[in-house]
């Protein structure tokens, strides 16, 4: 079939599901622990130091402290990888998946610096899908820099079938890079060490566009932003630009620090899946008004128990990460008895599907999916 992706809730029809296959470890260096800061700090009170190994200039710089991930953990992510497809598959839905990382592929080198890879996983985050364009936005995150190779199989054919296919400009990453107004301003504090002079590398720019496609929120012909840093304000001004005339940005500040997938969801039009009636006031005039689905808070029973040395990078309202199937159905996690009951009272169908470590690999369905074909068009919900 040809790419057609315009929203969150009509019927799939195509859905990539994502790999683990040769997670080993985490890596924590600069641009890990801005992305994972909030959770780091809240959620790890053994371990919630900050690392930040300084580049050397113009070299591949110190490496990052690896926290190696149980193999226990993986092999159980993989068994629900594999259940998750299976599912869609029952429900009629083409899954496709990416490459596999090799396990001899260890870590990604640029001009300006090393680190681990990891394997595409969370492939929501870095490709956006606008309708018959396929956008690969620029990472967050050094060990994801080429992740979207993983995809070029899957993106290959549906260009040959007719899409477009587009890369925003890949940023450059040194410590220069980063805006980190954010992690200074927010509740969970600055790292150990002060970053106020990062040390300067022959390949600095100043602050670059980096940009998760997971900050979207789409919506027929309208497309919902969050923008936290400087980093993401760039790459929200090329999106703009880019898609002028055929789709509408609608920029939200600071909604999160990053993603917004466990923030609010649209399940269907009219009606948002939210973390607290409080979201709405932050969202564009015409969301407002949207029914909101507010579901009991989290309790630790939903969750495993993990030992101190293992690294959670989540919150615990990963589980509002779902995805809809149609405007009547959605995936929820088995362990969240309290989330099935409150969709079901408001007329969803819900599919349970096992996923129990989302909170150490960084993702629930809505991140491990990307939904690159759904009946949908780009209809004018918000006017």
């Amino acid at each position: 079939m040809r790419l057609n992706s315009f929203d969150e809730w009509s019927p799939l029809r195509e859905v990539v599901v994502g790999s683990a296959e040769n997670y080993l470890t985490h890596e924590r260096e600069l641009s890990f622990d801005l992305f994972f800061h909030e959770n780091l700090a809240r959620d790890n009170p053994a371990r919630s130091e900050w690392y930040y190994p300084r580049l050397s200039v113009g070299g591949a710089g110190t490496r990052g402290v690896k926290t190696p991930i149980k193999e226990k953990y993986v092999a159980e992510l993989n068994e629900d990888l594999a259940g998750m497809a299976e599912v869609f598959r029952s429900l009629s839905v083409t899954v496709h998946r990416p490459l596999p990382l090799d396990a001899a592929t260890t870590e990604v080198r640029t001009p300006a610096w090393t680190a681990s890879v990891v394997p595409p996983l969370n492939i929501r985050d870095n490709t956006l899908i606008v309708g018959d364009e396929i956008i690969e936005t620029p990472p967050m995150i050094r060990s994801r820099y080429f992740e979207t190779q993983f995809l070029k199989p899957i993106f290959g054919e549906y260009f040959r079938r007719g899409a477009r296919w587009t890369v925003m400009p890949r940023p450059l990453m040194t410590d220069a890079s980063f805006d980190l107004s954010y992690a200074r301003t927010s509740m969970a504090g600055g790292p150990t060490e002060p970053i106020d002079d990062p040390r300067p590398s022959q390949c600095d720019v100043g602050h670059e566009m980096m940009f998760d496609a997971a900050q979207c929120l789409r919506l027929g012909r309208d497309i919902v932003a969050n923008i936290s840093t400087a980093n993401h304000a760039l790459a929200c001004d090329w999106l703009e630009r880019h898609l002028e005339g055929r789709f509408r940005v609608h920029r939200v500040h600071r909604l999160s620090d990053s993603h917004i997938d466990s923030m609010v969801l649209a399940l269907r039009p009219g009606t948002l899946l939210v973390r607290s009636k409080d979201v709405a006031d932050l969202l564009p005039e015409p969301l407002r008004g949207w029914d909101l689905i507010v579901p009991p808070d989290p309790t630790g029973d939903d969750f495993p128990r993990y030992d101190d040395d293992d690294l959670i990078l989540t919150s615990p309202f990963i589980d509002l990460n779902v995805l809809s199937v149609d405007p009547g159905t959605v995936l929820v996690n088995e362990a969240c008895p309290d989330l099935m009951r409150t969709l079901e009272q408001h007329g969803f169908t819900v599919v349970p599907v096992r996923h129990r470590h989302r909170r150490l690999f960084g993702g629930g369905f809505h991140c491990f999916t990307l939904d690159t074909v759904r009946d949908g068009g780009p209809e004018d919900y918000l006017s």
